[in-house]
């Protein structure tokens, strides 16, 4: 673990700003629809990733070979992503959206790791996760609205699961391309075509936005989401997936809810449960048992 405890820090320092920004987000909500909060996200962190990846790298070009793959690559992990995420908390609980979304999603990862990667299941990795998931589910379902199974929730229950395929797939998608390209140069090419693709949604929705209800929350709420949850935090987290592996980074995931149930309590007086917080002591043992694993094997073969 040693050596890739750097990367397993910024895993959890990305899961920590991805669970923070459930509570910021709601303040850019006040002027924007949710399409052109994403919109704005996307599109402005766009720039800013090919300023630095010219910077620090020389150049910006991929193959061509490779710009479909990106495109398609953005297109489910940028714009699909966005709009199931918006369309599965309209339809469904806001506990039903949590647990569905979060809980699967690192599970997707490690079955369908093999087909993208050489990493395995191992039995560390099963078992840290599935401690971890329990963590979770305590978070989400201890707090004062549980999982509810009625059928008018059933669409937005699909979408939220699906949420968690098509981001498991979405990530691994990525690793043959890190294997290529620098994970900021990836990032960045798959965030553009993920946002001119977005751009398309926005269309009805941009004669509802009064610069004078720009407020100097919904301005933070940008720089928040642009800076950190966008630019900083997708380099960061496809840099230590591509380091640890997929399928372990993956489960760090679970770091959000736990943050975002912080998040609520700090700036919207919600109340945190003694449930919630065994919950977040059970996922930190979950994550900790399998960081601690000493040499996962996708860095044996990969190391030759």
């Amino acid at each position: 673990m040693k050596s890739n405890s750097v990367y397993y820090l910024a895993l959890i320092l990305v899961s920590v700003i991805w669970g923070v920004n459930f509570g910021i987000s709601r303040f850019g909500m006040e002027v924007f629809t949710p399409e052109i909060f994403a919109f704005f996200r996307f599109g402005l962190a766009v720039p800013i990733l090919f300023a630095v990846l010219k910077w620090t790298e020389g150049s910006m070009k991929v193959d061509k070979r490779d710009l479909l793959k990106l495109a398609i690559i953005g297109f489910f992990g940028v714009t699909v992503l966005e709009i199931l995420v918006m369309y599965s908390i309209k339809y469904t609980t806001l506990a039903n959206a949590s647990l569905l979304n979060v809980a699967p999603w690192p599970i997707f990862a490690a079955l369908f790791a093999p087909f993208f990667t050489k990493e395995v299941m191992t039995p560390r990795l099963a078992i840290g996760g599935l401690v971890a998931l329990i963590g979770v589910v305590l978070i989400i379902l201890g707090g004062s609205n549980g999982f509810d199974f009625s059928s008018e929730y059933m669409l937005g229950n699909i979408l939220a699961l699906s949420i968690s395929l098509i981001g498991a797939l979405f990530n691994l998608a990525c690793m043959p391309l890190m294997k290529k390209y620098s994970p900021l140069r990836v990032s960045s090419w798959y965030m553009l075509f993920g946002t001119i693709l977005m751009f398309p949604i926005t269309l009805g929705g941009w004669h509802t936005v009064q610069m004078t209800d720009f407020t100097i929350s919904v301005w933070g709420a940008i720089a928040y989401n642009v800076v950190l949850c966008t630019v900083a935090a997708f380099v960061l987290w496809n840099l230590s997936m591509n380091k640890v592996g997929a399928a372990k980074a993956n489960f760090y995931r679970y770091f959000v809810p736990a943050s975002a149930t912080v998040t609520g309590a700090l700036f919207f007086n919600e109340q945190i449960f003694v449930t919630q917080i065994a919950g977040g002591l059970v996922i930190v043992l979950g994550l900790a048992f399998i960081a601690m694993e000493k040499k996962p094997k996708i860095a044996i073969e990969l190391g030759k």
